[in-house]
Parts: structure tokens; C-alpha cells; sequence
């Protein structure tokens, strides 16, 4: 008790205190506020710009196109043609309305960040040929179109690929220098899967032919998908968020390292429309060669009477449909069977089904309504390393499509895409 009675009279003593410091304060306060010609604003926080999407046109539609070698005198109709006939498929695009972007332009309106016309267009070279610097390139200029550059690193001057066709760093660096779009395709431009033929090049400039497994395909396969992106970024002093695969072969594996080494998209070269919902890790591009001049046209052809928009088309993954062969599968057969179960997709409107074949197009295939099942075997040799299938159909009155892309294994068909050889 004694000891409460004690501790009370300091209680109130430190209390006391306290409160004439506060009235120092307060009166202090007053005193500027009474003195002062204006009173002193409380800093108040800057409230944070609304940060808004753009609204972007989901039905736009966009042609990709693949050129290799620009030359006068055809010799390799695959991967060649003639400037005058580059030069009117360009002037072609502007005749119909169709807008040339870039690459970038592309990926941001996939991101939702940017607009782009209805129907538009991206130009893309392959491989890194001198011709391009010197044939194509003052021909984009004339008509103020952007373009993408996609190369793989041996193959530029002095390394193992590049002979004297071969484009240059410096070019490469003024190309870079007056906004040229500049991505990765591979460093030695070949079949990317393992267990595939590949070449090697060994001391003294020799090349040996061999299949890669295992560890060792693991480390060939990083420098040929990151080895190639690292060296044109530290070369060039660029970014590099594309990647395009050679022949357009590929499997989830692929897909898999491109992504994590940082690429946004990867590339093949069966074309169709893309759409907003394309997936990025497996878009088609339309190869333009000599030999199949009807490409170009009917890629054109496909959006260039739209007066808007493309019709939306709901995107559908391939693996939903469990399709034969699946996306990236390498197959034995020149002859195979396609085929894809669409009943996941819902009620489908038995009439809208059509399936299209890389090589073939529109195919006669057989859709059964019970099962869902759609199918068709091949009956003419398919005679590239790759092919490309599209299926649509309408499911509630939209459009519905997948795509995807399986390998022939080499051997099975009459032309194979040729190991690559240097730029003579």
C-alpha cells in the first residue's frame, strides 16, 4: 500500500509534464499560424495515373511471309525469286489495302498493348543472304515497309556457314541502325530434334554427319536455340524475343527451351492467318519460293476482301483434340493417318467441318458426328520434312480452329530439306 501511495505522486508528476509540452507545441503552432501571410499546404501524395489497356480489334488478322534469296536467274526455286516478282507481291499488298507492321507491332497487339489495322501483313527474311541487304532491302525502303531479319550465326560472313553470298555483321549493324528488326534462327540451321541427322563441324574445317542423344544433343541443342540468341544480343547489342525454327520442325521439347531462354514467340513456316488467340510458340508464316507461286496469292486472297476484321475465330489447342499426329510428333509414313476428336469443342454444326493439309489444302475428310472424330488419310506422298494441319468448324454459331504441325521422318518422303550448306 505504501508503495502505491509512492509511485502516485510521480505518476502524476511525469502526466503534468507531458502536458505542457504538448501546449508548448500547440501554442508554438499557433503562433506560426497567427504569424505567417499564408498558411503552409499539408504535402498531399499525387494520386496515380490510371494506367488503361488500349481496346484493341480481337478480329484483325495478320499475314506473315517468309523470303529467302532475292536473284535474277532462278537456280534453287525452294528458297529463290526473282526481285521483280518480290517487288510486285509488295506493291501487291498495297494495292489491296493490306498494312504492312512490324514484328514488334505484332507482339504488342498480342499483348493486348497496341492496335493494329484490320488486315495486315509482316515481312520476314530467312537465313541472312547478302542479297537481302542489297536487292530486298532498297526495295522495303521504297515502300516504307518494316521488315525481320531472321539469322542463324554460322551462317553470316566468316563463320562456318558463310561464304561470300553470306550478309555481314556490318551489314547486319546497319540494318540494326536504321530499325530493322533483327531475331534468331538457330546458329547452324538444323533439324532441331533430337535423335534427328545433323553436322557437325570438326578441326580443319571438316563436317561430319551423326545423331545426336542424350547429354550431348542437350548441350548441341543450347547453343543452337541460346548460344545463337546470346551471340546476336552481345554482337549487335540488341534484344532478341523471336525465334524461327529451321524447316519448321519442332516438338514440345523445342518449344520448351525456347521459351525458357527468353524468346516471346517462335516461328514456322506453314502459314495461315493469325489470329489475336494464335498461340505464340508455334506461329505459321506463309514461305514465298519459286516453285509454288500460287502461295502468296491465296495467302492474300484470304483476308484481302474483308472490308473489316477477319470473323473472330475461337482458338482451340491441339492436345484438347487429341489429334494423330500430335503437334510435334515425327511420323514414319509419307502416307499418315490425320485425324482430331472435336467433341470436346461441343455441339459442332456437322457441314462447317473442314480440314486442310500443308501441300494439299482443303482435303476431303470424313467427320463423324457421333464420335466427334474427324479424319483423313493421306493419299498423295507428302514431300516435305513438315506438315501443317488446320481444322475448322462452327460450334454455337462461331468459329472454331486448331492448328498444328508434325514431322515425316527423313527417308520417308521423295524430297528432303537439305543439310545446310555455306553461303558460296
Amino acid at each position: 500500500m505504501i508503495i502505491r501511495f509512492a509511485i502516485l505522486p510521480l505518476f502524476l508528476a511525469l502526466n503534468l509534464s507531458m502536458c505542457k509540452k504538448e501546449g508548448n507545441v500547440s501554442s508554438s503552432s499557433q503562433q506560426a499560424s497567427a504569424s505567417s501571410p499564408t498558411p503552409v499546404a499539408t504535402p498531399v501524395a499525387a494520386a496515380s495515373p490510371k494506367i488503361t489497356k488500349p481496346v484493341v480489334d480481337q478480329t484483325a488478322q495478320v499475314l506473315i511471309f517468309c523470303y529467302h534469296r532475292l536473284v535474277d536467274k532462278i537456280r534453287y526455286p525452294g528458297t529463290e525469286i526473282t526481285p521483280a516478282a518480290f517487288e510486285a507481291q509488295m506493291k501487291e499488298l498495297k494495292d489491296r489495302g493490306i498494312t504492312v507492321i512490324s514484328m514488334q507491332d505484332l507482339l504488342a497487339w498480342k499483348r493486348g498493348e497496341k492496335n493494329i489495322p484490320p488486315r495486315s501483313a509482316v515481312v520476314t527474311f530467312d537465313d541472312g543472304w547478302k542479297s537481302q541487304y542489297e536487292v530486298a532491302w532498297p526495295i522495303m525502303k521504297k515502300f516504307g515497309y518494316p521488315f525481320t531479319m531472321f539469322i542463324y550465326t554460322e551462317g553470316v560472313r566468316g563463320g562456318s556457314l558463310g561464304g561470300g553470298e553470306a550478309i555481314t555483321w556490318e551489314q547486319l549493324a546497319d540494318m540494326r541502325d536504321n530499325g530493322v528488326d533483327i531475331e534468331a534462327h538457330s546458329a547452324t540451321h538444323q533439324d532441331l530434334r533430337e535423335g534427328h541427322m545433323i553436322m557437325l563441324a570438326g578441326s580443319g574445317g571438316k563436317r561430319t554427319r551423326t545423331k545426336l542423344t542424350g547429354p550431348p544433343y542437350e548441350q548441341w541443342i543450347q547453343n543452337e536455340v541460346v548460344g545463337s540468341k546470346q551471340l546476336l544480343e552481345q554482337r549487335l547489342g540488341i534484344k532478341v524475343n523471336c525465334f524461327a525454327v529451321p524447316f519448321g520442325n519442332y516438338n514440345e521439347h523445342v518449344k520448351e527451351i525456347a521459351r525458357k531462354s527468353g524468346y516471346e514467340a517462335m516461328f514456322t513456316v506453314y502459314g495461315q492467318p493469325i489470329t489475336f488467340t494464335s498461340p505464340l510458340d508455334s506461329i505459321g508464316r506463309y514461305a514465298i519460293e519459286a516453285n509454288k507461286p500460287k502461295v502468296f496469292e491465296d495467302a492474300v486472297k484470304m483476308i484481302a476482301t474483308s472490308t473489316g476484321g477477319g470473323s473472330a475465330v475461337a482458338e482451340v489447342g491441339a492436345k484438347d483434340l487429341s489429334t494423330q499426329p500430335a503437334d510435334g510428333e515425327t511420323v514414319r509414313t509419307a502416307l499418315p493417318l490425320i485425324k482430331a476428336n472435336l467433341s470436346p469443342i461441343g455441339a459442332i454444326e456437322p457441314g462447317s467441318v473442314q480440314l486442310r493439309v500443308s501441300g494439299l489444302g482443303v482435303v476431303p475428310a470424313n467427320y463423324d458426328p457421333k464420335s466427334g472424330t474427324v479424319s483423313y488419310q493421306v493419299t498423295q506422298k507428302l514431300h516435305e520434312k513438315s506438315c501443317g494441319v488446320i481444322i475448322s468448324a462452327k460450334s454455337q454459331g462461331k468459329k472454331v480452329e486448331a492448328h498444328w504441325t508434325f514431322g515425316i521422318e527423313e527417308g520417308a518422303t521423295a524430297a528432303t530439306s537439305p543439310i545446310p550448306t555455306p553461303k558460296k
